[in-house]
């Protein structure tokens, strides 16, 4: 594994911490008094510090330093956590995010002088008694950055150091509890060598509340025998119980396989005496004697490439579990999302297969065999467990909006509540991953088109604050994402005028509302007055609607004049394999997916009503649905006329509700392993892509959205003209 390897992991890591820390922040907005919201933000903020000392990124740890030390007194309780408070932790937050943007060379590094500034303030304001060691050992930041020193020889004071290593350092706890952590800290032979600092994660300890219990002079040699790359020392500290375990083992989170490090819970006990062992405590500020002992002889090894490299490879820092003892859950591990990728396509590939031999001992006679049931039951199970690995929870993408609320509530001067609910609901990581820009430009649409200012709601009778909402579930095998706002709703005449004016529509067109809703997706349609940074070039909507067809996906509006508007996306929970209906119209074979098929029939006569220009309704149960003949839709001809001789499908969509599709027959129901045409070919009108089926042949898979949206608006247009 390389060094760029090893970023890219600290990365992914900003990326949860960020996550991590926004949701803990949003839930403190709530209740400010979550332990566990506030343990979580520190936690997060504390990783990336570490991380960005690590690979020097400077301006990231100075900044999260100061950050840290602010939560870490409201943490402690030294601080309560007011609102006003607390909109300072989202406005560094926000601060914190842009650094980690800037690492990443998305953009310059923000200037955060005002926000340190703050954060220092705050940090020395209304001090507690006791805290004027911890702050001068966080004057300066930059120390906590790890560098070699270089030194001449071995000239150097043995007794200096061991007296630097002495009992009056110790801190011991006056009342001991009856519970707490025992953490024992060994760095092994080539720790030092690759730029490690003991001493700098024994101050983290400290600052958790730990005392030094002893440490063990045991291993240290005399002075002709001494190798200032080696490490002879081991530090056992004790913890208060009120400490969490997570937040010790987020420490040592970069040290990797050159540390021995356990930690146990165990009886509060008093402070060791021994004669052989003296206890230790690193001091509190300023160079430390140990740094005396790092070699001064050249490097051969990256000093971050081997700590990180272990923990890439290995995630527990604890020692295993014994005998007896549970093992420790939500264990997870890395993995390349190309590998992931590879191992659907392969899932894929072996359900076709599948399909393949199913249909060729079905040719020959050969159906009733265990052993193929049993074939088909282990495909499915495990094309499930593939998709389950791919699975993500939404959450990623809903917890940036928070941020694009707070900026859009400043730059629009609006006042906006943000209400989000579904953000467990999981769906395929790809989808997680291009779901994120159409979301921004709802959000910003909603806010900046959609509500009034405080002085317009009061004037209409509501309240000045305006509420957008964002929610997503999962219905009928698909995953349905809204984002709706209580604001003005959309202007049908203003849009129209405009299309008209920007040549989109004819002068005399007519159009239904719903058909004059849609034209706010046509390429470079705005209704804005004034271009700014928010809207009105007129590519936000367009690019939503490409994205989410792009993703086999479907966006509709609702809209009251007055009320305000719902856009929702319909999107497919996976990219790779559904359930279909096998079908057949006229020579082509075709596939419906199931997750739209409410129930198939053969009607009566009498069940069907027949209208004028050979369109007709079926009626189901005392309710009329239009019926909508595929192969006339698709242009294919050969197909059955007459309804009473074909196989009429209830499907269920977003946009029409219930509707019937007529076919000629139905083959046969299954897996299908999902093919883009648009990769492969081009998109076709009415298709969501295409699939092999067990004997070979390639069946289109219908877009069962598509093809009842345009004949619904073909009739709307009809009865309007």
């Amino acid at each position: 594994m390389n060094q760029d390897d090893i970023q890219l992991i600290f990365f992914q890591e900003c990326d949860e911490g960020l996550t991590s820390a926004e949701t803990g922040l949003i839930g403190c907005q709530s209740n400010p008094e979550d332990s566990e919201a506030i343990n979580s933000i520190f936690r997060a903020v504390h990783s990336i510090k570490g991380g960005a000392g690590a690979f020097g990124f400077t301006a990231l740890q100075q900044f999260t330093h100061k950050f840290e030390t602010v939560l870490a007194q409201v943490r402690d309780g030294d601080k309560p956590l007011t609102a006003p408070l607390l909109a300072t932790l989202f406005r560094a937050f926000d601060l914190l995010a842009d650094h980690v943007s800037a690492i990443r060379g998305e953009c310059d590094t923000p200037d955060d002088a005002e926000m340190s500034r703050l954060l220092e303030q705050i940090a020395e304001s209304d001090a507690a008694p006791g805290e004027e060691g911890a702050a001068s050992m966080d004057e300066d930041p930059v120390a906590m950055e790890i560098a070699p020193p270089v030194i001449d020889g071995l000239d150097f004071d043995l007794d200096g150091l061991l007296d630097s290593l002495g009992q009056d350092d110790c801190a011991v706890a006056d009342e001991p509890v009856a519970k707490e952590w025992l953490v024992t800290v060994r760095p092994l032979s080539g720790a030092l060598t690759n730029g490690s600092e003991p001493l700098l994660l024994l101050r983290e300890l400290t600052n958790l509340g730990a005392r030094c219990d002893h440490a063990n002079l045991d291993d240290l040699p005399d002075l002709d025998a001494f190798d200032p790359e080696a490490a002879y020392l081991e530090w056992h500290y004790r913890v208060p119980a009120s400490v969490e375990r997570s937040a010790i083992a987020d420490i040592f989170d970069f040290i990797g396989a050159e540390y021995r490090l356990s930690i146990e819970e165990v009886d509060a006990e008093p402070t060791i005496e021994n004669e052989d062992i003296a206890p230790v405590a690193p001091p509190a500020a300023g160079p430390v004697a140990t740094e005396q002992l790092v070699s001064a002889v050249e490097k051969t090894a990256e000093p971050v490439s081997a700590p990180l490299a272990a923990k890439a490879e290995l995630r527990e820092i604890a020692p295993a579990p014994q005998a007896g003892q549970a093992a420790k859950a939500g264990q997870t591990i890395r993995v390349d999302l190309e590998k992931l990728d590879r191992l659907v396509n392969t899932v894929g590939e072996l359900v076709i297969t599948q399909a393949m031999l199913a249909q060729q001992l079905s040719m020959q006679g050969i159906s009733q065999i265990a052993e193929l049931a049993d074939l088909d039951h282990l495909t499915r199970e495990l094309q499930d467990c593939a998709m389950s690995i791919r699975a993500q929870p939404i959450r990623s993408v809903f917890s940036r909006v928070p941020r694009i609320v707070r900026e859009l509530e400043t730059e629009t001067g609006k006042r906006v509540r943000l209400d989000v609910d579904g953000e467990g609901t999981e769906l395929d990581k790809t989808v997680v991953e291009r779901i994120g820009e159409p979301l921004t430009h709802l959000i910003r649409n909603a806010i900046d088109h959609g509500l009034e200012t405080p002085d317009e709601r009061e004037a209409a009778g509501k309240s000045p604050e305006g509420v957008v909402r964002l929610t997503a579930e999962h219905r009928g095998g698909r995953i349905l994402i809204c984002v709706s706002d209580d604001g003005r709703g959309i202007n049908r005449e203003r849009v129209y005028a405009k299309a008209i004016e920007r040549g989109l529509i004819a002068p005399d067109a007519i159009l239904s509302d719903e058909e004059i809703d849609n034209l706010i997706f046509a390429p470079g349609f705005s209704t804005a007055q004034v271009v700014s940074n928010i809207s009105g070039r007129g590519v936000g909507m367009d690019v939503v609607k490409q994205n989410v067809q792009a993703l086999g996906g479907r966006i509709s509006i609702s809209s009251r004049p007055g009320h305000g508007s719902v856009f929702t996306l319909a999107l497919p929970l996976t990219l790779a394999i559904a359930d279909g209906m096998i079908v057949g119209v006229g020579e082509e074979t075709l596939v419906v997916p199931l997750t739209h098929i409410v129930e198939s029939l053969r009607p009566q006569p009498h069940e069907v009503r027949r209208l004028g220009g050979g369109k007709c309704m079926l009626n189901v149960r005392g309710q009329f649905l239009p019926v909508q003949h595929v192969g006339s839709r698709l242009g294919i001809g050969g197909g059955v006329a007459d309804p009473t001789e074909a196989v009429l499908i209830v499907v269920e969509s977003e946009t029409a509700g219930h509707s019937v599709l007529m076919v000629d027959a139905i083959k046969d129901q299954r897996q299908v392993v999902i093919k883009s045409l648009e990769t492969n070919f081009q998109q076709i009108d009415g298709v969501a892509g295409a699939t092999i089926l067990g004997d070979g042949r390639v069946a289109l898979i219908l877009d069962v959205e598509s093809v009842v949206a345009s004949e619904l608006g073909r009739s709307r247009l009809a009865e309007a003209a």
